[in-house]
């Protein structure tokens, strides 16, 4: 079956007298997907990291869409930002000693011991900003399809959902109450065709300075020979053609001094983790 391949291009509606000015000044932006060095981070680090590199990129590269690759110094577990602590605790091992971290964005409980996380953050400036939640979810997740299948393997897109109770099929229903983002595979997740398991989640929210994709790969869904390293390049091309923005490596952008550290310190603290 072949992967759907969905391509959207950067703001260009205006053209013909249809739009505001701010799509005609939208125009005025290079615009282009910076690929920002790996790191490795704690799991308030990482969080916090991710929310200033939506809201605080340099001025001058606003308009740049991000893309970042990252990992974990120890044993970590993120969850959605409106889960309720208590059923998070529950989902945690027993015996093992984890970070705990909520994140910025939506979404359930994510075990980052064997993922591989990344982030995408869409400017405004470009139009994949403006697109419905699912539709920027499809896209995206249809990029990491088609570069784990060039690698040989075997996953789709789920293009189905399951319907919501007392209706005639039509509507996808939302996860009901606290969850855990592997365990059920919903609309537009990447699934492995042979198992069904659930391969690729992610969560994002949209603010008005863009959009933020955080997301994740379980790596035990997939074959232990896969290179990373190649999904990773396959992974960064396949964007770049979707979006329509060249790809270019860009170096970590300077924070204001301080800004960082704050806001780790914010999301480590007792009151963001169990605020709800």
């Amino acid at each position: 079956m072949p992967s759907p391949r969905a391509s959207i291009q950067t703001d260009q509606r205006d053209a013909g007298g249809g739009h505001s000015d701010f799509n005609r000044h939208r125009k005025k932006f290079t615009m282009q997907l910076d690929l920002l060095p790996t790191r490795h981070g704690g799991a308030a680090e990482n969080m916090a990291t991710d929310l200033l590199l939506l809201k605080r990129y340099p001025r001058d590269c606003a308009a740049h869409a991000r893309f970042r690759h990252y990992g974990w110094h120890r044993a970590a577990f993120t969850f959605g930002y409106s889960q309720k602590i208590a059923y998070v605790r529950s989902q945690l091992p027993d015996g093992e000693s984890v970070e705990l971290c909520r994140r910025p964005t939506g979404g359930g409980v994510v075990d980052h011991r064997d993922d591989w996380t990344y982030t995408l953050i869409i400017p405004r400036a470009h139009s994949l900003y403006d697109q419905p939640a699912p539709r920027s979810y499809q896209i995206i997740h249809a990029a990491i399809t088609d570069a784990l299948r060039s690698l040989g393997q075997p996953v789709e897109l789920k293009e189905t959902c399951e319907p919501a109770e007392n209706d005639d099929g039509e509507t996808c229903s939302a996860p009901a109450g606290p969850t855990v983002c592997f365990k059920r595979p919903e609309r537009y997740d990447v699934i492995h065709t042979i198992t069904g398991a659930k391969v690729a989640g992610a969560a994002q929210k949209r603010t008005k300075e863009g959009l933020l994709f955080q997301g994740s790969l379980a790596r035990a869904t997939l074959d232990a020979s896969l290179d990373w390293d190649a999904f990773q390049s396959a992974l960064i091309d396949k964007l770049s053609t979707s979006l329509a923005l060249p790809a270019v490596e860009a170096p970590w952008p300077d924070f204001a001094e301080g800004e960082l550290d704050g806001l780790i310190e914010q999301y480590s603290a007792t009151e963001w983790i169990e605020q709800r």
